[in-house]
């Protein structure tokens, strides 16, 4: 707090994950793989501080470290031969490598574990492949309209005819100042007049400008100029 870094300045610094870094600071040591990651963590975040890591390991040695992990010494003399038993037979220059080696294997161990979030619960999800993008926006995908939905708003007083296509029904035939909708399968309208606003299913229809009457006709797939004296009421 007093060098103003939140817990990200330091994971980031460290490479320490944050939830390690948050038990270390609330002393919640079991949250940790081990005693040997908490002194080799405790180390590293006491040095990016510009802490002096030995003290904080050694308290934490004195007051945490299990009883379990202090050797166990005998309860009373030892003849040389019970010693020679414990002490077993001595190391190599072989064994020796071998043990450092191991030593070395540890911490590169202990630095990979504290930096790889792959665990961690703000892993960023693996990229999707483009077959995944296509299969999802497949899926989202609206289903094609089958049916059209026609508003007309006529600005001044204007002949409106409509029907549903060629041999059927008027729907309306009207001169109108009125806003009219017409819905189906398919829908022919007239226009007498073209100072008109059009939307199909929601979307504008362009009307061409001039002083002629105008028809139109209306399906799912979209919309077309009737050529003259082609559409409703003609």
């Amino acid at each position: 707090m007093r060098q103003r870094l939140d817990i990200a300045d330091v994971e980031s610094r460290t490479k320490i994950r944050a939830k390690y870094l948050r038990a270390l600071e609330n002393e919640e040591f079991g949250m940790l793989p081990g005693p040997t990651f908490v002194k080799t963590f405790l180390r590293t975040y006491a040095e990016m501080l510009g802490l002096d890591p030995h003290v904080l390991v050694e308290e934490y040695r004195a007051h945490y470290e299990g009883e379990d992990e202090l050797e166990l010494q005998p309860l009373g003399p030892t003849s040389s031969a019970a010693r020679e038993r414990r002490r077993g037979p001595g190391l190599g220059p072989g064994s020796v490598a071998l043990l450092a080696l191991v030593a070395v294997l540890g911490v590169l161990l202990a630095i990979g574990l504290a930096s790889d979030d792959g665990g961690d619960d703000d892993t960023a999800d693996a990229p999707e492949t483009t077959a995944e993008r296509t299969q999802t926006q497949t899926q989202e995908a609206p289903p094609p309209p089958t049916r059209v939905r026609v508003r007309i708003e006529p600005v001044t007083l204007t002949y409106m005819c409509a029907d549903r296509g060629p041999g059927t029904d008027v729907l309306f035939e009207q001169s109108t100042d009125a806003a009219q909708t017409f819905r189906g399968k398919r829908v022919r309208l007239l226009l007498g007049k073209r100072d008109v606003s059009i939307t199909m299913n929601g979307e504008p229809v362009e009307v061409p400008p001039g002083a002629e009457p105008i028809g139109f006709a209306f399906t799912p797939s979209g919309s077309r100029e009737l050529p003259a004296g082609e559409g409703p009421c003609v």
